[in-house]
């Protein structure tokens, strides 16, 4: 993918529709558009207006003005202080396995150090295999149990980032 080409900036009302649709249609590819899942979110539709929340932040990927993707970082309930979540990592996918993924999970890795966090925590599920060595060659590592309650209760896959430095 040309880097040219490529924009990452944070989410604008007018892309909710196009991430909430990239979200959903991978989800669904893989065979997930289950209770449990940011399928069901009430906040898939409207992650502009969700990620207002202090701590919080969203970015888009674009192709030129095509959203492509995106990537948050959420603090979400019952986490330690010093934790935050990645949320709602999804690229479209002809733009995946090219390294957009590493370079939007890079950008959020700085972020929440910057912000004074010091652990990312994630969950996923085993059908997103590919997405799981990507996490885990960024050196995030696997957990016995889920920290917190992000209500994705279908998820079964569970990771932590310690942020050094």
């Amino acid at each position: 993918m040309p880097e040219n080409n490529l924009i990452i900036r944070e989410i604008q009302p007018r892309d909710n529709a196009a991430m909430a649709l990239i979200l959903r249609q991978s989800l669904e590819e893989f065979g997930l558009a289950i209770p449990g899942t940011a399928y069901f979110d009430e906040s898939t539709d409207r992650l502009y207006e969700s990620f207002r929340v202090e701590g919080s932040k969203y970015f888009i990927a674009l192709s030129g003005e095509e959203v492509i993707g995106g990537v948050g970082l959420y603090p979400s309930d019952g986490l330690p202080d010093d934790t935050v979540e990645l949320v709602k990592m999804y690229l479209a996918p002809s733009y995946r396995g090219k390294g957009l993924g590493k370079t939007l999970m890079r950008k959020c890795i700085d972020l929440a150090g910057t912000m004074g966090y010091k652990k990312i925590y994630l969950e996923s599920m085993p059908e997103l295999k590919d997405a799981v060595s990507a996490y885990k060659k960024l050196g995030f590592e696997l957990l016995d149990q889920p920290v917190g309650n992000t209500g994705h209760f279908s998820c079964t896959i569970w990771m932590l980032y310690t942020i050094t430095g």
